[in-house]
């Protein structure tokens, strides 16, 4: 999985106050958990659009001078009205331990179903997995070549030795359901097939 650095600078004080003065200089408040104690600290809010303004995955390298941690992006809090980043979550990676993360969904493949005129649905935009740091996925790749009219893809037919996808075995990932267009062709043709053929001439 691809990794982005972002640098910023421990808190010393972690008060409301200083909290408030952070944002207001154009920075966000940030906690990284899943080590021995939390680490606070801080960087500019323009550090993160590539991390939390983008549909993609990734790990983060957070730099803060004296050390670099290696982590994940566990919550993002957003003002309801500005959408300014008020305060960001981080959870450390150990290279020994699984973590969970989503991660987007990667059509690939031509359903025959949608060339006969169905309609492709994309159920699950983001997955849930489940892996070592090193066999964290980019994407989880759905191929829906062997999908016919009326077909679903669920989730077992993605599966992989390198990451567990953490969802019931019947959760579907795409399916191809039968447009308006090609429904009123079928009954067409349905009728068509049932009219009475032409008197036969003597």
């Amino acid at each position: 999985m691809k990794s982005i650095t972002i640098k910023g600078s421990e808190r010393e004080s972690v008060g409301k106050v200083a909290t408030k003065a952070l944002r207001n200089a154009g920075a966000v408040p940030c906690v990284l958990y899943g080590g021995d104690q939390p680490v606070h600290f801080s960087a500019e809010e323009k550090a993160f659009k590539t991390l939390v303004y983008t549909p993609n995955a990734h790990t983060v390298a957070i730099d803060l001078g004296k050390k670099t941690y290696n982590a994940v992006l566990q919550d993002v809090q957003v003002h309801p009205v500005s959408d300014k980043i008020l305060h960001i979550d981080f959870f450390e990676l150990d290279e020994k331990k699984e973590i969970t993360m989503e991660v987007p969904v990667k059509i690939t493949g031509t359903s025959p179903g949608v060339l006969l005129g169905g309609d492709l649905r994309l159920n699950q935009r983001r997955l849930k997995v489940r892996a070592l740091p090193k066999n964290l996925p980019d994407f989880v790749e759905a191929n829906i070549s062997e999908l016919q009219m009326g077909n679903k893809l669920y989730v077992t037919k993605v599966a992989t030795d390198n990451f567990k996808l953490m969802h019931p075995d019947n959760t579907v990932i795409a399916q191809v359901k039968i447009s308006r267009a090609a429904m009123k062709a079928a009954q067409e043709a349905a009728k068509a097939a049932k009219a009475p053929a032409g008197k036969k001439k003597k």
